[in-house]
């Protein structure tokens, strides 16, 4: 697969983060309401999966995804903590079941490109995910909306 290496990866992931933020809630519209987890129904697709991890007014931290049964054993991939800023509108990934969180990825701070080159990737990942996901047109259910 070939990369995207735009010029200007800040812009770029600035408006990628935007962008996942409506395709997530053009996916769940009600994402904001859930107070624990949800799951997502398409004919023939991996169910959908997502779970709250923390929330507080202004931001929301989630993890998304399928839910694939094997047995008597379940297995959740590819598990993408999102954190929701609410007054920006913006979805950034932190990290995904096989990438540790960039705090911890990228410990030098003045390695700046890294840090961006990490942080793309990421939310590139999501930013597609979420295409094939609302191509799939998945329902939401949660049994625990608040009102």
């Amino acid at each position: 697969m070939a990369k995207v290496a735009p010029l200007n990866k800040s812009f770029c992931l600035q408006n990628i983060c935007e962008a996942n933020y409506l395709k997530l809630f053009s996916l769940i519209p009600e994402l904001r309401e859930i107070d624990d987890s949800a799951q997502g129904f398409s004919d023939g697709k991996p169910m959908l999966h997502i779970h709250i991890l923390e929330q507080s007014p202004y931001t929301k931290t989630i993890q998304l995804s399928y839910f694939f049964e094997n047995n008597a054993e379940a297995l959740l991939e590819p598990a993408v903590k999102i954190r929701l800023y609410f007054d920006v509108c913006t979805a950034e990934v932190l990290r995904d079941y096989k990438r540790v969180e960039v705090s911890k990825a990228v410990e030098d701070i003045s390695l700046s490109s890294d840090i961006m080159d990490y942080k793309w990737r990421l939310n590139y990942f999501l930013e597609k995910w979420l295409d094939h996901c609302l191509k799939a047109d998945y329902t939401f259910a949660s049994n625990n909306i608040t009102a």
